[in-house]
């Protein structure tokens, strides 16, 4: 009965949508106060549906009702009950319904927080968040049922794919997919302007903290996804450049784009055609990285199988609402008006060359990820394009935006002082150079661009520190002076200086990784010792074991550093009996910063079994960064100028004075 309410309820929030869809629209062009009133009730009992829709399916999981198919393909009885229910979005049917209800709750949530907004804007937001959410419950109505009964009922499931039981799951999904979907705010509000045909700073101001919510969860779901797959698949990577790893990155950078553009137009009123093509372009890759997760023209351990009836209704959805988006962009975007005027030199220059760059590398990206697939549909020939490629283009890309983000904040809006800029850096840009040629030589040199990219990273932290040195004028004032204004600098301008620490944090992991990690792939019998990062790794032999739902073979190595035993590991093969599916769990430690990664590859006729060891220096970096720029993401949010967003347009004389967040 519950699963048929929960059927009931998906089938009566496609309604609830097609009213929020129409009503709204129509109001707001009668300029119909009542019609446009409905928008915001409808959204939050469309949410109200979704969530019990959602909730039906999550107890079937919970209870193991194998009678619906969706729990009989993807449970098992065995399964420990976080992953039955973290199981519920490990398929296809179950994801995108997470993906509805995330998006619901979007909606929702500009209904009750966008009291301040004009009503016709509201009404066309929420409207066009209608239309995404109709088009993604028909999706799910007519190819992607979960709600389908099984007759008679199974007495057992088929398991959860073995690689997805893991924590991971109850995690990276819901993270991504509050960045992916997020932005079908952005975009709805930029589709909501153009059709209103007024877009100002006060637009500007509402679009940018959905777009710092969404980029800082994204950030968060790409760094959670990326840690999951390398402690996970014993690969020993961190990125791979899969295609479907670039489906998630190319919204983010986008989605940086957007958000320091945001930045401009809410300050100076400029780059409002910028802004919003945008905020199309972002969401319109995040719908394009569902289209390659879900149409099965993949093949990647992050792809659903699916049929191809999925991926022409997906591909549909994509075409109608990109295509209809730049279509009335193309008819807009002529008569908006430019906006402030700016020097080259000037904080807003330095943004508009970020972008650039962000933009270009977004295609670089997007070409190398969908080339392979465009040859083989016009010739039949199959190509890869890997790291190599991606590598130099994206990485000489990266070098230039990367070396100007410590002077954007020290410039002054609409004419900077560049050597200004470069005097307040000097301290910072000696310190990186000294640190990284510290770091260099500890990990015992190696290439000479190694120092200089170390030093990269560490020139962004002591960038982002000298930002907030010289704003609280410590070198100039008393320092208990300095230090009351460093207090009183609004959180927008700590969040801004946590993220691009953050920034540098990670590239120092990804320098250090790349240049100076070791690799080490033998066979091992009981009592052999290998070497790696000064330690010695003693295989003291296998052993069996049983888990809830597998059995697995484990070896137990003892890590020993100038003869004394200082940690052990575990690392281990397992065998999932529903499925008959094998895994690798790899043995992980943690030196401070660095990591020392044992995993198992095939036995040998011998006795012995194949040994991969790899030293990591300062991998953690690369995750620790992540976290500090999502961070900085809440930090900015939890400055009151963003989170009471935009005053309505009646109320904008009075707010003329107000200092705008960082």
């Amino acid at each position: 009965m519950i699963i048929e309410i929960g059927h009931y309820a998906l089938v009566l929030s496609l309604a609830v949508g097609l009213i929020v869809s129409i009503v709204p629209v129509i109001g707001a062009r009668r300029q119909d106060t009542a019609m446009m009133a409905i928008a915001p009730p409808a959204s939050v009992l469309l949410f109200v549906l979704v969530s019990i829709s959602f909730l039906a399916l999550t107890w079937a999981y919970a209870v193991s009702d194998f009678s619906v198919r969706n729990v009989w393909e993807n449970s098992h009885s065995l399964m420990p009950m976080i992953y039955k229910l973290s199981g519920v979005w490990g398929n296809h049917e179950g994801s995108m319904m997470l993906w509805l209800l995330i998006l619901a709750l979007f909606s929702a949530l500009v209904a009750l927080f966008g009291k301040n907004l004009p009503d016709t804007l509201k009404a066309n937001v929420l409207a066009v968040q209608g239309w995404v959410g109709v088009a993604f419950t028909l999706f799910i109505l007519l190819t992607s049922n979960p709600f389908v009964r099984l007759m008679p009922a199974p007495a057992e499931g088929q398991d959860l794919n073995p690689v997805l039981q893991d924590p991971g799951l109850a995690v990276h999904p819901p993270l991504l997919y509050l960045g992916y979907v997020g932005f079908s705010v952005c975009f709805s509000f930029a589709v909501a302007a153009l059709m209103e045909g007024r877009i100002d700073a006060a637009w500007a101001r509402w679009v940018r903290p959905w777009t710092l919510a969404a980029w800082t969860f994204l950030t968060a779901g790409i760094a959670m996804g990326s840690y999951w797959a390398y402690y996970e698949l014993g690969w020993g990577g961190w990125w791979f450049w899969d295609p479907v790893e670039n489906a998630s990155f190319m919204p983010w950078l986008a989605g940086t784009a957007l958000l320091h553009s945001a930045l401009v137009m809410e300050k100076r009123e400029a780059l409002k055609i910028w802004t919003v093509l945008l905020a199309i372009i972002t969401f319109s890759l995040s719908l394009l990285g569902t289209f390659l997760v879900r149409s099965g023209v993949l093949t990647s351990v992050h792809a659903f199988a699916t049929d191809p009836t999925r991926g022409t209704f997906i591909l549909t959805i994509l075409s109608i609402f990109v295509g209809g988006a730049f279509s009335l962009f193309a008819l807009r975007a002529p008569g908006l008006k430019s906006g402030g005027l700016f020097a080259p030199i000037s904080r807003e220059g330095s943004l508009v060359l970020n972008n650039l760059i962000l933009t270009v590398a977004t295609a670089t990206v997007l070409t190398g990820t969908l080339y392979p697939l465009v040859l083989e549909t016009l010739t039949g020939e199959k190509i890869s394009v890997g790291a190599p490629f991606f590598n130099l283009t994206f990485g000489l890309l990266m070098v230039p935006l990367l070396l100007i983000v410590p002077f954007g904040p020290l410039l002054a809006w609409k004419r900077g002082d560049l050597l200004g800029a470069l005097q307040r850096l000097y301290g910072a840009a000696g310190l990186s150079l000294v640190a990284g040629l510290g770091l260099y030589y500890a990990q015992n040199g190696g290439p000479v661009m190694a120092w200089l990219g170390l030093a990269l990273g560490f020139f962004l932290m002591f960038g982002a520190l000298a930002d907030l040195w010289y704003r609280a004028n410590f070198g100039k004032l008393a320092f208990k002076v300095a230090f009351a204004r460093l207090k009183g600098l609004p959180r927008s301008a700590f969040g801004t200086a946590l993220a691009h620490f953050g920034l540098g944090v990670t590239v120092l992991g990804v320098v250090a990784v790349t240049t100076f990690e070791t690799e080490t792939v033998l066979e091992m019998k009981q009592g052999q010792v290998a070497q790696a990062g000064g330690y010695s790794i003693i295989f003291d032999g296998m052993r069996e074991a049983v888990g809830p739902n597998y059995t697995e073979e484990r070896a137990h190595f003892t890590i020993s550093r100038g003869g004394v035993a200082v940690r052990d590991v575990w690392s281990s093969k397992r065998i999932y009996t529903a499925r008959r599916m094998p895994t690798t769990e790899a043995g992980i430690l943690s030196f401070g910063l660095s990591q020392l990664y044992v995993s198992l590859g095939d036995p040998m006729a011998d006795g012995g079994i194949v040994v991969r060891i790899w030293w990591k220096p300062y991998i953690l970096c690369i995750w620790g960064g992540a976290l500090v720029m999502t961070i900085g993401g809440f930090v900015s949010l939890s400055d009151r100028r963003l989170r009471v967003g935009a005053p309505s347009r009646r109320a904008k004389a009075v707010r003329v004075a107000m200092e705008p967040a960082e």
